[in-house]
């Protein structure tokens, strides 16, 4: 076994491209080899400094990547993030420490450039809490029982004056970015998209070998104005007696109000043969089953936390967003790292605004940087996480004041993988 020390973390050439692929498609159990076309298509997510490697005499044996993102806060303001992805050890060197190495690197260059916090999507629970990041966010997917919703068989289209029309990758190219800037200037937990992100979802660049082109479905309103849009498949079954069991599963589906958010689920559980329609994941409060006449219809398939955050600068972030009520709250901030712990006055004004400073007053709260920043986008309770033993009160009362301050009417999602 190859002594910690000799193991070298850093950031990777790009001549070295192809042997960390393959250690990443090697620690997600994927088939090792790419061919050149899908390789060279990968090569467009390389950032020089951003994609890091552990090496075992010449060979790449662990792999991380980050890149930059905005990621929005309560109250529509947008924060500079570390979205962190990518992340493997191969299966013959665990436990040597090279995820800590990578994390503590890739964190310290996160905070001298100035992001807020670090993000990321947790394919394994129990890893990412030892780093200061929570689950900030959760993620719900439904299969809707179409025979079961009550939904007029007869219905042709919306009621209000709009339309749904089919479209092809390259309209959505171009409508689709323009539409996710304004869903995720008003969504606490999104996430900003770039271009590759719009060119791989239409297949203009593929990543895998066996993409599937979806349908694109299209909303307007009666004035003509694109409001929604959704990306989903359809697969080809029959039952017995020749009787249609197919289901539609959406791959995203945005919508910026109310009418287009109904008339796409509508259209979607109205298409001819399909009989099932999986959500994708959704917010754990979306409207879609009670936009069926019987919600039963919609079962719960999934439910499971979405968007880990970390923070990083503990005034910035606590300063960005918008609070439900007016107070005074102080926190101290335990952070293992030493990256953002600390001692913290916030003072919430009645008009939605706060101001994070230092201060050396008396704590009501104590809890790590994780437990705030799971707080931070208004999901969870802080008296929850109090009667966990995650929260400590120092002062009687002051979970119950964080959560007037910090929860929000509408829960956080994050309709984005990465």
């Amino acid at each position: 076994m190859t002594p910690r020390a000799d193991i070298d973390v850093r950031p990777i050439a790009e001549s070295e491209f192809a042997d960390w692929q393959r250690a990443l498609n090697i620690g997600f159990l994927r088939e090792p080899t790419l061919s050149e076309e899908v390789l060279e298509a990968r090569r467009e997510q390389f950032t020089p400094g951003r994609s890091v490697g552990a090496f075992d005499d010449g060979r790449c044996v662990a792999t991380f990547r980050s890149f930059a993102q905005e990621l929005t806060v309560v109250g529509g303001a947008t924060v500079p993030a570390d979205a962190v992805t990518n992340v493997t050890v191969t299966a013959t060197h665990r436990r040597r420490g090279l995820l800590t190495r990578m994390m503590a690197q890739d964190l310290a260059a996160a905070k001298e450039r100035g992001d807020v916090v670090a993000t990321l999507i947790a394919a394994e629970y129990p890893i990412y809490g030892r780093y200061g990041f929570g689950p900030a966010t959760t993620a719900t997917e439904w299969t809707v029982d179409v025979p079961r919703a009550g939904l007029d068989p007869r219905r042709a289209g919306p009621e209000d004056g709009g339309r749904v029309d089919l479209v092809g990758g390259e309209a959505v190219r171009k409508l689709g970015p323009e539409l996710h800037e304004r869903l995720r200037r008003a969504q606490p937990g999104a996430v900003s998209r770039d271009e590759l992100w719009w060119r791989t979802a239409t297949g203009a660049v593929r990543f895998h070998p066996t993409f599937q082109e979806p349908y694109y479905a299209v909303y307007r309103s009666a004035g003509g104005e694109v409001e929604g849009m959704a990306a989903y498949t359809a697969d080809d079954h029959w039952g017995d007696a020749k009787q249609p069991s197919n289901t539609a599963r959406v791959k995203w589906l945005t919508a910026v109000t109310p009418a287009a958010e109904r008339a796409l689920w509508l259209y979607l559980c109205s298409i001819d043969w399909v009989t099932r329609v999986r959500s994708g994941w959704r917010a754990p409060d979306d409207l879609l089953p009670h936009l069926l006449p019987d919600p039963r219809a919609a079962a719960v398939t999934t439910q499971a936390d979405w968007l880990w955050v970390r923070m990083l600068d503990v005034v910035r972030a606590l300063g960005a967003r918008t609070y439900g009520a007016a107070g005074s709250l102080v926190l101290e901030v335990t952070d293992r790292a030493g990256l953002a712990g600390g001692r913290y006055r916030l003072e919430a004004s009645a008009d939605g605004t706060g101001v994070c400073a230092p201060t050396t007053g008396s704590a009501d709260l104590a809890l790590d940087v994780a437990e705030l920043s799971v707080l931070w986008l208004g999901d969870e309770s802080a008296v929850r996480l109090a009667a966990l033993g995650r929260v400590r009160e120092e002062r009687a009362g002051a979970a119950r004041q964080a959560d007037a301050l910090l929860r929000t009417s509408r829960r956080p999602w994050c309709p984005d993988v990465f």
